[in-house]
Formats: C-alpha cells, structure tokens, sequence
C-alpha cells in the first residue's frame, strides 16, 4: 500500500509514527477527518507481523471512527491509535506514559480510549500525561470500560434488524452465531441468552467460548465452522473482514449483526450480501454505542443516563439506515456511508462559509 496516495483517496488529515525504544513503544495514530470534531478512538494493542500492517489497520480504523461518529449524531471526528505488541506480555507502565506525551503533542486533534488489547488501567497510566484521554474508571469521573455500551448498542441494532425481517424485534428463540466472545461479544451473549436466544459460539480463546457454554448454555464450534452454521443471525465480533468472496457463500442466514470493525472485506462484500437477500448492519452504526458513552466525557461531566438513551437509538437508526437503502435501492452499507458523509459535508460547507 502507497500510504501517501491511500491517504488522499480516503481524506485523512494525519498519520503519525510514535517511538520510544526505552518504553518500548512502537505505534502509529491516525487522524481521519476533524471536520465535526476533534477525533476520538481507541488505542489497539496487537502483535502486527509488520509496521505496514499496522499502518493498514490504523488508516480504516480512524476513517471508520469519522463514519461512526457523524452517524451517531456525535460532533465529533475519527481517529485511532495501533500498538505494536502483545497485550499480554508487552504491556507497561512507561509504554503507555510514553504513548501519553504523543497523544499530548497532538493539542488536542486526538481524543484515546481503550480498545481492543488495552484496558482502563492503561487509561490511567496515559491520563497523567495528558487530559486527552477517556474511557477512565467511574472514581476518576469517567464512564468506565465502554464495552458493555458497545454490547447493548448491538444488542439494540440486532433487534432493530429482527423486526425488519421477521416483523417482530423479538429474539426469543432466534438462532445466533456469536464469533468472538471477548469483552463485547460475552456482554451480548447475556443479553441474547437473557431474551431466550439460542447461542452458538466460538472464539481463537478456547476459554473463553468455554465460558459462555458454561454460563450460558452456549453451543461450541471450532473458529472455521462458525460460518457453516444454520443461523438466524451472524454475529461477527472479532476482527475484520470477515465477511468476503470467501466466507459469504457458506452463509445460512438472514441478518449479519455484530461488533466488529471494517468487516467487509471490500465494498462489493457488502453488496453481495443484498444480493443474496442478507440484511447487514453496517458495523460502525451498530457499533457504536460504546463511542457514544465515551462522548459523554469530552467536555461535560460524564452522564450515564444520558449516554444510555442516547445508545439505546441505535436501534431507530439501524431503521433509518434500513429505509434509505430501500428508498434508493441500493445495500446497507451504502446507505450508512451516504447518511454519514452527508452530514460531514454539510458541516464542512457551514465550516467553509464562516472561514470566509
């Protein structure tokens, strides 16, 4: 990937390469598009076979997050950060101080929080550093671990796609295969499980697929054959495309609705999916709930109540999403992306005019 040229294709504003080899830190933050706000994501801890694949990962998580945001009605932008690392071996205090000062140097165009390898704790080491981090422990005035936000947004979204297809937003007795049952997808298992769905699970974490078949009577699969499995829903809420050439054909589903970021491989998964007649819930609207509890931190004090209403209406935008393709005939994924760059651009209009 020519990084320069993937920059200017997709509109990002700033990628930037951390290092400190005393800390041990090697990681890169992307700054997507501040055209609505500052840019707020996570900051991702994985063992990337390489820098180039960081950078990959890094560029479509933040333009994601700016798609995520102007959906959720948020004025905010899109950014995240990529660690280098394993999360359970590389983790220190000094790496994530270190990461800090990076994120503080960026005057505030980029907002962190945990994310996929990382934790509150690793919050709080950042936080003396730099004011430009949420996601903190409810003691420090923050909305705590987002993930049980995420969990409820999808869960929310998931019922909201039921009631498309089955005319009834019950999910009692439904079928789903859940891939992934880390922090967000074992917080939507207990709500599916709760609602009387019945659960078929796996994850690369034998313990923790073990868990939900323990706790929740769930069904175990081996990571391949989550695919194959007659389902009502497919549940991705591990990593990214997973849904291409490859795995679409296997399907036996009617909705796809999970956690997970970029899952499309490329833009024609998505309309290969309408194709065939399986609703998608585009992953950044259904993902989002977790985003919007962070928000409630950046400039005001931290109102659960607030933040939770505001999550539970992922289900009505899931609706809208779902009406515009109709309305247009085209898929849903589409359709998310129009509704998200739509408001981006009026924004930037306004913007424009008051520059003169």
């Amino acid at each position: 990937m020519k990084v320069m040229d993937y920059m200017a294709q997709h509109g990002h504003e700033q990628l930037v390469y951390c290092s400190n080899p005393e800390a041990g830190l090697r990681a890169f933050i992307a700054i997507h598009d501040t055209t609505l706000g500052p840019a707020l994501g996570g900051a991702r801890m994985r063992p990337y076979a390489s820098e180039a694949e960081a950078v990959e990962d890094v560029l479509r998580l933040a333009r994601a997050m700016t798609y995520k945001a102007a959906v959720a009605g948020l004025n905010l932008g899109g950014g995240k950060a990529a660690i280098i690392g394993d999360p359970h071996k590389d983790k220190t205090e000094a790496l994530f101080k270190a990461l800090g000062r990076f994120i503080h140097s960026l005057g505030g165009r980029y907002i962190t929080t945990e994310d996929v390898g990382t934790t509150e704790r690793e919050m709080q080491y950042i936080r003396p550093e730099t004011p430009y981090v949420t996601g903190l422990p409810v003691s420090w005035g923050g909305s705590g671990d987002p993930s049980p936000a995420t969990s409820f947004g999808i869960y929310r979204g998931m019922k909201a796609c039921a009631h498309e297809v089955y005319g009834s937003d019950s999910l009692a007795g439904k079928t789903v295969a859940l891939q992934g049952v880390g922090k967000v997808g074992y917080g939507l298992a207990k709500y599916l499980h709760e609602e009387g769905a019945k659960l078929v699970v796996t994850d690369i974490y034998p313990e923790a697929a073990q868990r939900v078949h323990e706790e929740l009577g769930a069904t175990l699969v081996e990571p391949e054959a989550i695919y194959d499995v007659d389902c009502h829903i497919f549940s991705p809420c591990a990593f990214g495309a997973v849904l291409n050439a490859r795995t679409i054909p296997r399907f036996r589903c009617q909705i796809v609705a999970g956690a997970a970021n970029n899952q499309l491989e490329t833009d024609e998964d998505g309309q290969e999916l309408h194709h065939r007649g399986i609703l998608y819930a585009p992953d950044y609207v259904l993902n989002g709930g977790g985003l919007i509890n962070i928000s409630y931190e950046v400039g005001r004090a931290y109102s659960h109540d607030a933040a939770w209403e505001q999550v539970t209406r992922i289900y009505d935008t899931i609706g809208q999403i779902i009406a515009l393709a109709k309305a247009d005939g085209i898929c849903t994924a589409q359709a998310a992306d129009r509704m998200a760059e739509a408001r981006i651009a009026a924004a930037r209009k306004v913007k424009n005019l008051y520059l003169g």
